[in-house]
């Protein structure tokens, strides 16, 4: 078990999902590993880093004791765990030829979209510089609601930087017109949206991916990263400046994770350079092209770090920083 490094900088509220993932006896057995868009993220900031908090319900079953286990393993600070009497979320991955995952959810009456009332924070703790949300318990019901507040009085206190992945689950999030509606009022209270471009083209589908993402970037945050799998990852300033970094070149075992990885990456490296905190807006402000750039490639390095080994087990700094030097 990993100790927490010191009181948290980012605070990360989301889901868990056990991933039933296939094994090398064929796609029929398969193998129970804790993941979930946001706790990823949250794992991936800490195992780089930065101390980090994450707030979920937890459902009382055995998937939802090992989803403990993972979470206590990795030093997180769970002081904002909620024990839950709902069962667990599951997801049965299938891998195509490229390695890419493609899931089949379980998630009726799961714990992790049904916040009560008091169970989240009126307000976060004085030391933490960033709230990140997003995936299914941004935008399913009835506990995106909940989610949503919590970012509203963030939003409004501005002492902290608040980012949002859509991490968009068509199948699973409920009414497309209402997620959509909601991804947009996250992203709105947001100062940093990170969407993949499925993201993009589920929110924004009338639109090629850049112009989506321009648009976004023009509604309120003043950073959007697009993340385009094998093509590398752009920034988006809402005064027009664009950073385009491509990916690394490596070995696909499965995509598990990536995303999220490059998130958790992301926070910790704007928070390593200062550029996560009070008076968010001009924190990024300061953000020019070279900074950038290099937050961009280190994110992109543990995506592609995240994806030449199963699951969704992101990389340490010593082995993203490696890796940077060797490229």
């Amino acid at each position: 078990m990993t100790a927490p490094a010191g009181p948290a900088r980012i605070a990360v509220v989301g889901e868990n999902v056990i991933d039933l993932l296939p094994t090398e006896h064929g796609p029929d057995v398969l193998r129970a590993v804790p993941g979930g868009g946001p706790a990823n993220v949250a794992v991936s900031a800490r195992r780089l880093g930065t101390p980090t908090a994450f707030l979920a319900r937890i459902g009382d079953d055995s998937m939802g004791r090992l989803i403990r286990q993972r979470l206590d393993s990795e030093g997180l600070d769970l002081s904002g765990l909620v024990a839950a009497d709902e069962p667990t979320a599951l997801a049965v991955a299938s891998l195509d030829a490229s390695g890419s995952a493609h899931y089949d959810f379980r998630l009726d009456d799961a714990a992790d979209w049904r916040w009560r009332d008091g169970e989240l924070p009126d307000a976060l703790p004085g030391g933490v510089r960033a709230l990140h949300t997003g995936s299914i318990a941004a935008l399913r019901p009835p506990g995106s609601a909940a989610v949503e507040e919590l970012l509203r009085r963030e939003h409004e206190r501005g002492a902290v930087t608040i980012s949002f992945d859509p991490n968009a689950r068509p199948a699973v999030v409920g009414d497309h017109d209402e997620a959509r509606a909601t991804a947009r009022r996250f992203a709105a209270l947001a100062h940093i949206v990170k969407a993949s471009d499925e993201d993009l083209a589920f929110l924004d589908g009338d639109r090629p991916t850049l112009e989506a993402a321009r648009a976004l970037a023009g509604a309120g945050p003043s950073l959007v990263v697009v993340t385009r799998g094998g093509e590398g990852a752009v920034a988006l300033r809402a005064d027009g400046t664009e950073v385009a970094v491509a990916a690394p070149v490596v070995d696909v075992v499965d995509t598990v994770g990536a995303g999220d990885s490059f998130m958790g990456a992301l926070l910790h490296r704007l928070d390593a350079e200062g550029f996560l905190g009070s008076g968010p807006r001009d924190r990024l402000a300061r953000l020019d092209e070279e900074a950038l750039r290099r937050v961009l490639r280190f994110a992109c390095q543990a995506a592609a770090h995240t994806i030449t080994r199963v699951g969704a087990d992101p990389p340490t700094a010593p082995e993203v920083e490696a890796a940077l030097r060797e490229a």
